[in-house]
C-alpha cells in the first residue's frame, strides 16, 4: 500500500523530522531557520519542506491536533519514508504551579486514557515512554547553550482541557503527581514510534497555566519562546 496523506518521493523526507502541531509554524520554521528548504508535501494543506540546517538536511512537517492525527502522519514518516527520529516540538498547559508560562517542558513519556493505543496495536497501555537516546542529547544540547527545561512525565487528552475540564482523567492517572504540562498528541507519536521501533520524544513550550491567570504572554514573548524551542530541537535532531 502506498501513503495517503503524505505524497512525494521518498528521498525527499529527511531521516529526522521536527513536528510542529501546525503546518503554517512548519511553514515558518523552514523559512526561518532552513537553508534551500522546499515543498515537498501539500496534500490536505499538511505541509512538509525540507532543507538544511547546518549541512544536515532535516524535514519539518505539521501533523495537526490530537492522537489520530499525529499517529496517520508519524506511522506514514516511520513506515513509508524510513525517517529514524521525530522530535515533536509543541504547546502546552502548565500541570503544577512550579511550572511556569514560557517553560520549556522535555517529556520523559505520555500517560493517557485515549483509545489510541488500543485502536492501533490492541495494547491497553497507558504509558509510553519517549526515546531515552533523544532525550540525554536534548539535555546534552539545552546545557551547552544555555536553555534551561523541565523535564519529566506528560499528559495526554483527547480533549481541550481549557474547554472541557478533565478532572476525573487526572484523578486516575497514577503519576500525576510527577507530570510536568498537559497537551494533546504525545501518547499518539510515542506509541506510534515503539511499535516502528523508532525514535520519538516532545518538547513542550508552556503557554497556559491556571496557576498564573494574571500572567499574560503577549505574541512578542510566544514567538520568542517557541524560537528557543525550535533552536533547541535543531540543534538537537542534526546530532548522531
Amino acid at each position: 500500500m502506498e501513503p495517503l496523506h503524505i505524497v512525494t518521493e521518498k528521498e525527499n523526507i529527511a531521516p529526522r523530522v521536527l513536528f510542529p502541531g501546525d503546518p503554517l509554524r512548519a511553514q515558518y520554521i523552514a523559512e526561518k531557520f532552513l537553508v534551500d528548504a522546499r515543498l515537498v508535501n501539500k496534500v490536505r494543506n499538511m505541509y512538509a519542506f525540507t532543507g538544511y540546517y547546518k549541512d544536515t538536511l532535516v524535514t519539518v512537517m505539521g501533523h495537526g491536533m490530537g492522537c489520530p492525527s499525529i499517529g496517520l502522519y508519524a506511522y506514514e514518516l516511520f513506515h513509508f519514508y524510513g525517517v529514524e527520529k521525530i522530535i515533536r516540538i509543541g504547546s502546552s498547559g502548565a500541570f503544577r504551579p512550579d511550572i511556569k508560562k514560557l517553560d520549556i517542558c522535555l517529556s520523559t513519556g505520555s500517560y493517557s486514557e485515549s483509545s489510541f493505543a488500543y485502536h492501533w496495536s490492541k495494547s491497553r497501555d497507558k504509558f509510553f515512554e519517549s526515546s531515552l537516546e533523544l532525550n540525554k542529547v536534548i539535555l546534552g544540547v539545552a546545557e551547552e547553550i544555555g536553555i534551561p527545561i523541565k523535564v519529566g512525565p506528560t499528559l495526554t487528552s483527547d480533549t481541550f482541557d481549557p474547554y472541557h475540564p478533565i478532572d476525573h482523567i487526572i484523578s486516575v492517572c497514577p503519576i500525576k503527581n510527577e507530570l510536568t504540562a498537559i497537551e494533546m498528541e504525545g501518547f499518539a507519536l510515542m506509541h506510534v514510534a515503539k511499535t516502528e521501533g523508532k525514535k520519538a520524544t516532545m518538547l513542550a513550550t508552556v503557554v497556559d497555566s491556571q496557576f498564573e491567570p494574571e500572567n499574560i504572554i503577549t505574541p512578542e514573548m510566544r514567538e520568542n519562546n517557541l524560537d528557543k524551542m525550535i533552536y533547541l530541537a535543531l540543534e538537537a535532531i542534526i546530532k548522531d
